[in-house]
């Protein structure tokens, strides 16, 4: 059944459902709309599957695949290269043929990529398949904007939120779970894991098919077939972000590194710094959202965020040549600082590709934010590796304050894309 934006979201305001599930959603604990449960279900799903994929991959392809680790990080790398390619053209099919449809086809071809490599056994093989799922990765997070924008309606802002901590509580749920696989080392074990992501994506289309079909928002009849690479403010949004994101694999990618090379401070103190985030994470993203819900507001949380970043990465460099407690004091408190920005990061971005992206183009948009921020994730180990080992407490301090310029240039860049844009702004 297809329904309106309004329409959809008016259906399920007044379905709050029995005693305990009213009392769940007052406490915020779980979204107010039906349909708003079912995508953070989805989601849910998904992130186990896609969390216990990334932390596996390598040990899989190569413990039980038989590849070479250098054929492995070539294969991944270039899938991540080609997977970027898929979110802008998809995008726009997405605004034009409705959002759910489209990403209920991503989440099938994914689950097929994945499946396929239980069976493949050469490197050519698994490089189709992890390119087909890259490409079907992308493609869905671009159809997957339109859709958190018509079912978050006018609780975007916390719903994106809410949607952030529970991408977090999954990865932590699939980290757990790989450890106990990893530690069994067997055959069976990483097979299992592989398996259990494919199945994830069957498990997230099934719920994906129980939600109300959006139909696509008209497009003003003089716009053009890609308004987004026209659209010179949001590119620059789009570039200033992917540089801030290399912020996200700061603490999964150079931290552990120091830790153990370059502190005295026990090893085990990486798996509490992980931990330390992804709680705060969880606990905390909703709440570092309320009040930015608009581009100044998002501004000025992206400015914070710089400034947060160069504070926790001081605190983490100066855990050189600290004694054992005293650097794991400094590393918890710089993860802590570290953290605070990346919430802060997280609500301005969120806050942004939406807000500086049109109703009717919001999966075109979505694409050209994925594109950035892939192409960050794929550059961030090297720039990492470079800046924060090699150069060590200079490279830190470097690079945090590049965050801090980036945070400074954002609230002039998002007024000049204001004031450039030639479309009206529009509810969700």
């Amino acid at each position: 059944m297809r329904v309106s934006h309004e329409a959809a979201v008016d259906q399920e305001t007044g379905d709050l459902g029995a005693g305990p599930l009213r009392k769940l959603i007052r406490r915020g604990l779980v979204p107010q709309t039906r349909s708003q449960r079912l995508l953070a279900l989805a989601t849910f799903v998904n992130m186990i599957g896609t969390g216990v994929f990334m932390v596996s991959a390598a040990l899989y392809f190569t413990r039980v695949v038989g590849l070479p680790l250098a054929q492995v990080g070539l294969g991944m790398g270039l899938a991540a290269g080609v997977g970027l390619l898929a979110g802008v053209p998809v995008g726009r099919i997405a605004d034009q043929r409705g959002p759910r449809e489209v990403y209920l086809a991503m989440l099938v071809v994914q689950g097929a990529a994945m499946a396929a490599l239980v069976f493949v056994q050469t490197f050519w093989l698994v490089l189709v398949a992890l390119c087909v799922g890259e490409l079907a990765r992308s493609a869905g997070g671009a159809a997957r904007g339109p859709l958190v924008r018509g079912y978050g309606g006018g609780q975007l802002t916390r719903f994106r939120a809410y949607l952030r901590s529970v991408a977090n509580l999954a990865g932590s749920c699939a980290a757990v779970a790989t450890g106990f696989a990893v530690q069994a080392d067997t055959r069976t074990a990483y097979l299992a894991l592989v398996a259990a992501n494919a199945l994830s994506f069957v498990a997230s289309a099934a719920i994906v098919m129980l939600l109300p079909s959006l139909p696509p928002v008209p497009a003003p009849p003089s716009e053009g077939r890609w308004p987004v690479l026209k659209d010179r403010g949001y590119v620059a949004f789009v570039l200033l972000d992917a540089v801030m994101s290399v912020h996200h694999q700061v603490l999964i990618f150079a931290l552990p590194l120091w830790i153990v090379g370059r502190t005295d401070a026990p090893r085990w103190t990486v798996g509490l710094t992980a931990l330390v985030n992804t709680a705060l994470v969880v606990i905390l993203q909703v709440r570092a959202s309320r009040g930015v819900d608009d581009v100044t507001t998002a501004g000025r949380a992206m400015r914070r965020s710089g400034v947060a970043f160069i504070l926790g990465m001081a605190a983490i460099a100066a855990a050189a040549g600290a004694p054992g407690w005293v650097a794991v004091a400094l590393i918890v408190v710089g993860v802590v600082i570290h953290t605070v920005g990346e919430l802060w990061h997280t609500a301005g971005s969120l806050e942004l590709r939406f807000s500086l992206a049109p109703a009717h183009a919001q999966g075109q948009y979505t694409g050209l934010f994925g594109m950035g921020t892939g192409a960050a994730g794929v550059a961030a180990p090297s720039i990492l590796a470079l800046c924060c080992i090699t150069w060590g407490v200079p490279g830190w301090l470097l690079l945090g304050a590049v965050f801090v310029v980036v945070g400074l240039l954002t609230p002039r860049i998002v007024r000049w894309a204001e004031r450039n844009r030639s479309w009206s702004p529009q509810p969700a």
